[in-house]
């Protein structure tokens, strides 16, 4: 059984998120601001993109639809982005 276990974090304005993924599809993203869709009421996410395929690229999406794109929050450490607030995932035990 493969499961994709989630780790909860918050979204916030000025933060960075990464995709998680490798190779050519790996990106970051900055959170500018959030705002209501004005014909859904939707919380949406407007950001840009530093890093990676996202690079040098503006967008919005519902709330929603970012958190399935970010994997966790990142911050840049000298050159290399770097995982925060990461702590080490409990697995649940396997029943034999």
């Amino acid at each position: 059984m493969n499961q994709q276990l989630s780790i909860p974090f918050d979204i916030r304005v000025g933060g960075n998120y990464s995709n998680g993924a490798y190779g050519r599809a790996w990106g970051v993203r900055q959170v500018l601001d959030f705002s209501l869709d004005a014909e859904s009421g939707e919380e949406t996410v407007r950001f840009k993109g530093i890093a990676g395929t996202c690079r040098r690229k503006t967008g919005q999406c519902t709330l929603d639809e970012f958190r399935k794109w970010a994997r966790y929050e990142v911050a840049l450490n000298e050159n290399s982005w770097q995982r925060i607030g990461y702590y080490e995932e409990a697995f649940p035990e396997l029943e034999p």
